[in-house]
């Protein structure tokens, strides 16, 4: 499986880009709001893959980071949404705020993406909610490793608002630890949800390069 692709931006226009390198050229299909933002023709660029692999054809979709990327493969795991609808939906709201919508149960805001009904609404919400609680508890708890307990799991615990940024990010698809560290040294008191998303999702990135 292809990663990513790093290479002189060849063509841009609606729904793909292309990359070349190595003498080929790759057609990537991306969301509208990365289209605008990968960079300008002839620029080298660096885009996160997904290749989709069927019988009668092969794709590539880019992303341009993580968050956007773990979000795409979220959405592919929900039943009755196809690659060509993630990518609308990716073109229409962030990572961080599509997380807040499914932890809040927020079905006034995903319904009115492009092409999310208040049904497919209600089935993205159920089955990823569904899906973090199962990873939630299967994940061993840093105590009952035996590891001291950190400031930010105490803040966790004692705060509604540190806890829904850490199940934003889990939606995300990081675990908690992940979470835990790279939250374990940010001044939370005065960010709101979103910004601690944010500042999570900024130091997560480092961590994974």
């Amino acid at each position: 499986m292809l990663a990513y692709i790093k290479g002189n931006l060849e063509i841009k226009t609606k729904g793909y880009i292309v990359i070349e390198t190595g003498g080929i050229g790759y057609k990537i299909f991306m969301p509208a709001s990365t289209i605008e933002k990968v960079g300008n023709i002839g620029e080298k660029v660096q885009v996160h893959t997904y290749m989709r692999v069927r019988e009668d054809d092969i794709s590539l979709f880019g992303f341009l980071t993580n968050e956007e990327l773990r979000m795409f493969e979220l959405l592919l795991s929900v039943s009755g949404i196809g690659a060509k609808g993630a990518l609308t939906i990716l073109s229409n709201i962030t990572p961080s705020k599509f997380a807040l919508a499914v932890i809040g149960n927020d079905v006034g805001i995903l319904k009115k993406l492009p092409g999310i009904g208040p049904k497919t609404a209600q089935r993205v919400i159920l089955e990823l909610k569904d899906k973090l609680k199962k990873e939630n508890q299967e994940t061993v708890t840093e105590q009952e490793q035996g590891e001291e307990i950190s400031a930010l799991q105490v803040a966790i615990a004692e705060d509604e608002k540190v806890a829904e940024a850490i199940s934003a990010l889990q939606v995300l698809g990081y675990s908690k630890r992940e979470i835990v560290l790279a939250l374990d040294k940010v001044d939370m008191s005065e960010l709101s949800v979103e910004d601690i998303i944010r500042k999570g999702l900024a130091n997560l990135a480092k961590c994974h390069y």
